[in-house]
């Protein structure tokens, strides 16, 4: 198809194609003529995860770029693949190694992994995005027990986490899959906290006879 049924099958504008291949997210398309090319399901399926990586998971362009550049290579593992999208989704987070409170914080996240036997790489920027949520909730005088955090992680892996990884096609384009990883991530992430609060909602009902 030429740029303009690229552009039409997609609904991405010529002119963001245009700039999606200037910089590389996008592959270039099969040279036809000196000012024509063709493109192909390749195309499609790349504009589709770049959308999901722009709307959904409201990334900047040199993060979609590190994720392209991570689907196009066939020698990085699926498992890295998919976690460069994940650490790029992750809110930005550093912990002060001279702040007392952050760190004890961050050494009770990274003994609670262990604890669960969890495989997350040192270095995953979610390590730190939870510890921060530990300070905060400490500041606010409603401290998480450990016991809590081991009731939502124990929730999470077997009734959430595993039932995502399920539906995440493998097998697939590299594209589709970490598409997939996003969509599902951010949506369904909002999904799930929708559903909690409707939950509490019914649940307060029925406590407080309501």
């Amino acid at each position: 198809m030429r740029i303009s049924q690229l552009s039409a099958a997609s609904g991405v504008p010529i002119p963001t194609i245009k700039y999606y291949l200037r910089e590389g997210l996008l592959p270039q398309g099969e040279q036809t003529a000196a000012t024509r090319a063709e493109y192909g399901e390749t195309h499609l399926r790349r504009l589709r995860l770049i959308r999901a990586l722009l709307e959904v998971g409201r990334l900047p362009v040199a993060s979609i770029g590190k994720i392209v550049a991570a689907v196009e290579d066939e020698e990085t593992p699926v498992h890295q693949m998919l976690g460069t999208a994940h650490y790029a989704l992750a809110t930005p987070v550093e912990i002060d190694p001279d702040d007392t409170e952050q760190r004890a914080a961050r050494e009770r996240v990274d003994h609670l992994i262990t604890g669960l036997g969890w495989n997350v790489a040192p270095e995953a920027p979610t390590r730190d995005e939870l510890a921060q949520v530990l300070v905060r909730l400490d500041q606010l005088g409603m401290p998480a027990t450990e016991e809590s955090l081991r009731f939502y992680a124990d929730l999470l892996m077997r009734l959430v986490a595993e039932h995502e990884m399920g539906k995440i096609p493998l097998n697939g384009p590299r594209e589709t899959a970490v598409e997939s990883l996003v969509v599902g991530t951010v949506l369904y992430g909002k999904v799930f906290d929708v559903i909690r609060r409707l939950a509490q909602e019914s649940e307060s009902a029925r406590v407080l006879g309501a």
